[in-house]
């Protein structure tokens, strides 16, 4: 067999987790874009239960299928328990990782600097409106002064990183804030390339109240009020 090169090497390293429930409108082209080569990647798709053709569509694109409890924190945790691999990426199953994904991982993952660091992807929407622009522009901020970066940016980390903060938490709500808040802002790195996210849930309900609605249960996150409750308003 050939020597991998570092890109093989890289993803050859790498277990994807993604979390669903009744994704089967975007899951098929999230997969896609994740299609690597004979060297392949571990793919898990972590079910909470969905009644639509999820779980057929990832099955027939090669992911491994499992059962895990509602909820992204404790779906994602599942997930992360059965990964085989040293490296783990996080994403949603609306998102799309740009053509340059593995070049940028198989960079990330190569570099002994980056070794004690989370890398993130940039926000980007799948919108044209200037409202989308606007809104990226207002999680950029929120990246670099608050060190905030939300779970639709993706969060690539060592295994050996992850098991140190203690992994996901079966949060019903803000399970990535709780992560990157353990990872700690000095420890993340924004990667230049960009997660692509459906901008759908903003064009259903609004850019400004949409927005309000998620500054408004982040304040009520920090003040300390318990996620389960927090959830039931956000809903």
């Amino acid at each position: 067999m050939a020597p991998l090169d570092q890109a093989q090497y890289s993803l050859a390293m790498l277990s994807i987790i993604i979390p669903t429930l009744n994704a089967a409108v975007a899951l098929e082209q999230t997969l896609t874009a994740l299609e690597t080569s004979e060297i392949a990647t571990q793919i898990i798709v972590s079910d909470g239960g969905s009644t639509d053709e999820t779980q057929a569509i990832a099955k027939q694109l090669g992911a491994i299928v499992i059962d895990a409890p509602k909820g992204r924190g404790s779906q994602l945790a599942a997930g992360a328990n059965l990964a085989a691999h040293p490296w783990l990426l996080f994403l949603h199953a609306d998102t799309l990782l740009d053509k340059l994904w593995q070049k940028t991982i198989g960079e990330f993952i190569t570099d002994p600097v980056m070794s004690p660091c989370a890398g993130v992807f940039k926000f980007t929407l799948d919108d044209p409106k200037p409202a989308a622009r606007r809104l990226e522009k207002i999680v950029e901020w929120r990246c670099r002064l608050l060190g905030l970066p939300y779970g639709d940016q993706g969060l690539l980390i060592s295994r050996q990183h992850y098991d140190q903060i203690g992994g996901f938490k079966g949060l019903p709500l803000f399970e990535d804030v709780d992560i990157v808040r353990r990872i700690g802002r000095r420890n993340i790195e924004y990667l230049e390339h960009a997660a692509i996210t459906s901008a759908i849930r903003y064009q259903k309900t609004g850019y400004v109240l949409r927005s309000l609605k998620n500054a408004t249960c982040l304040s009520l996150y920090f003040a300390g009020l318990p996620p389960k409750l927090i959830g039931r308003i956000y809903q």
